[in-house]
């Protein structure tokens, strides 16, 4: 299967140390002794295990009592089972009674069940965001003191004032008698809210892994391709160019209600399981006992298929056996559509193949992430997006994805971005694309006029009062302040569409977008907003800076943020045309090239002159010979970061010397 792009992995040989941890985990483990601790590691790189040293350290050595984990959905829970750690030298067991797992079964009494947890001899129990937040809600802050709550993936957490689970976090920092773990592989949130509030994330510790240390301690995954693929027709018939049934698969179909999705969702599932028949529905037989189709291939061979989709009672019967999956045999392919995402464990998962494009950096970092852990006999993992084909040219599409390409690399190495907002628009075959409208900019994707009377009015005649409402938006003041909280991309496809829909509710979703792209036109093109003439509040800086991102209209508020276009790396070769479909085809990018986007964002972020660089050597040198290792750009300690920025800019002025 061609790649998009290629991650070289294995460079280094991943070690344990005397208790059985990988790096990050005994990264994590030495910031144990924090109340609250925040850890941001990538899909796959060992959270869960890194969770449960932790938990364990809290409750034999530092006095508490139990942990509770919690996780967003009852699938995830798989993860944080009995585990024995003591074969690999840690001083006790991972232990959870099937009572106090509440992610094996629905239904129930579950917040009663919480109670009991909390007054029993139990140490350990597991559950979902859902149950935690509703006894939360029913037994108050003061029932959780001595417990070390743990939250995985913590960037459903929010720092709105309506977030359940925001609320429960900032209720436990403001009783001050639990401790706080939280977990993420993906610290932001596809929202207009900062996951944390600036005073809360302050109290945490931060223990960061990046995607290329994880990648270089691979002992049996090799290569990780990321592929773009388009196709002109329905995806079923394109979906034999990119699906390889040799692969272990999960398939993410698209939603009933967007473009790609040719019908109902589960005919979706349907036709799929007759592709992989090879176009006889009567060789898809169900297995009463697992709940898993057993597809027989026309070459005799049987595929496994867990359908996630079915709602019906079958649900329960796949989700209690993918519980049960052992050994790479067990199962071959997942059909799924909001499942099997972040946090889902199947070790084996050489591919995902996800239908339809994905606005969310955080849902494809996820997705990534399931095809991401080291197995046995798995040498390569696969992350394809199958696309319709947008309306645009391909050399438009080309930069396009070589930007989403720059967004995904930066998010693996766990730094924030300014994530590419693509509006196209499906290209309908044998329909004339129409010429763009005069006087718009070629590169603003998706711009055109309104849809509707309602649309034009607001756009003829009222942008001057809507950009009033943004300007005085409470949240727009807060990045005044506090330039940080968010990112422009929050700004523009969050914060904006807010302030639209709150001043117009009867606006639909999409009409409510093309009011965001003229008002940001317009903010772009007049190149500052003021406040109205009397305004009880007006701003300090008197106007908004925007300017033009690739193809976004960027308020830029924050003072710095990375800026996929000063990332001067064209990750895009050619593109390879086929029978349904076409694919973009690029250049590797290896665990080096990470770490060279890695420290050129640093340079932004952390200036350093050449002079300043040298000075430093002496002390990096110092460092490695004490420590027995280099510096490292995501330690905590400043000085380290400082170190490592410092040995990027002498390792780039090398490689500089050496090509010239």
């Amino acid at each position: 299967m061609p790649n998009l792009v290629t991650h070289v992995c294995g460079t280094r040989k991943a070690t344990l140390n005397e208790m059985g941890m990988r790096e990050m985990q005994a990264r994590a483990f030495d910031a144990r002794n924090a109340r609250y601790l925040l850890i941001k590691a990538p899909p796959a790189s060992g959270k869960s295990r890194a969770l449960m040293y932790i938990g364990l350290d809290k409750i034999v050595n530092q006095g508490l009592k139990k942990v509770i984990v919690a996780v967003p959905e009852r699938s995830i829970g798989n993860s944080f089972k009995t585990t024995p750690l003591k074969p690999s030298g840690f001083f006790t067991d991972w232990l959870v009674t099937p009572k106090y797992n509440l992610t094996t079964s629905g239904g129930g009494q579950k917040t009663v069940a919480v109670a009991e947890f909390l007054t029993s001899d139990e140490a350990v129990l597991v559950c979902t965001h859902a149950t935690l937040r509703f006894a939360y809600e029913k037994l108050g802050a003061a029932a959780f003191a001595g417990c070390a709550v743990a939250i995985d993936e913590f960037h459903h957490t929010s720092a709105d004032v309506g977030s359940k689970l925001g609320e429960l976090v900032r209720g436990l920092i403001a009783d001050g008698r639990s401790h706080i773990v939280a977990m993420t592989g993906s610290y932001f949130r596809g929202d207009t809210m900062p996951v944390l509030r600036p005073e809360d994330e302050n109290r945490f510790m931060h223990v960061t892994y990046t995607y290329y240390e994880q990648l270089a301690s691979y002992q049996y995954l090799k290569k990780l391709g990321i592929g773009y693929h388009f196709y002109s027709e329905s995806y079923i018939k394109a979906i034999e160019e990119v699906l390889d049934l040799s692969m272990k698969t999960i398939i993410h179909i698209p939603s009933v209600n967007s473009a790609e999705s040719p019908k109902g969702k589960n005919e979706q599932v349907d036709d799929l399981l007759e592709f992989i028949a090879g176009g006889d529905a009567s060789r898809v037989i169900r297995d009463t006992a697992s709940g898993f189709y057993h597809v027989t291939r026309t070459d005799g061979s049987v595929l496994k298929v867990a359908d996630l989709v079915d709602d019906s009672p079958y649900r329960e019967t796949v989700l209690a056996s993918l519980r049960k999956v052992e050994k790479r045999d067990d199962l071959d392919i997942i059909i799924a559509l909001g499942m099997a995402k972040e946090g889902f464990d199947w070790i084996w998962c050489e591919h995902v193949l996800t239908v339809g494009y994905r606005n969310s950096m955080t849902e494809v970092i996820q997705i990534i992430g399931r095809a991401t852990r080291d197995a046995e006999g798995k040498t390569h993992a696969q992350f394809t997006n199958l696309v319709a084909e947008p309306l645009e040219e391909q050399s438009a599409v080309t930069e396009a994805v070589n930007n989403m390409l720059k967004a995904i690399s930066v998010s693996l190495i766990m730094e924030q971005v300014l994530a590419p907002n693509f509006n196209f628009k499906t290209k309908i075959p044998e329909s004339p694309v129409p010429e763009p409208a005069p006087g718009v900019p070629l590169y603003i994707k998706g711009l055109q006029e309104p849809s509707t009377d309602r649309v034009k009015q607001i756009v003829e005649e009222q942008l001057d009062e809507l950009k009033v409402d943004i300007i005085q938006n409470p949240l727009i003041r807060l990045v005044m302040n506090q330039p940080e909280v968010y990112t422009p991309a929050e700004i523009n496809t969050q914060i904006v569409p807010m302030v639209i829909a709150k001043r117009y509710p009867d606006l639909t979703e999409s009409q409510v977008n093309e009011v965001r792209h003229a008002v940001l036109l317009d903010l772009n093109f007049k190149n500052a907003v003021s406040p109205e003439p009397g305004d009880p509040n007006p701003t300090t800086n008197g106007e908004l800076e925007t300017k033009h991102e690739g193809e976004n209209v960027l308020i830029k508020l924050a003072k710095k943020f990375v800026n996929l276009d000063e990332l001067s790396i064209d990750l895009i070769d050619s593109i390879n045309p086929f029978e349904h479909a076409y694919e973009i085809l690029s250049k590797n990018l290896d665990e080096r090239i990470l770490r060279t986007i890695h420290g050129n964002i640093a340079a932004a972020r952390l200036p350093m002159s050449d002079e300043e660089a040298a000075m430093l050597w002496p002390s990096v040198k110092a460092f490695f010979q004490s420590r027995g290792r280099e510096p490292n750009l995501n330690a905590p300690d400043p000085r380290e970061q400082r170190l490592a920025h410092a040995l990027s800019i002498i390792r780039n002025a090398k490689r500089e010397r050496s090509s010239g």
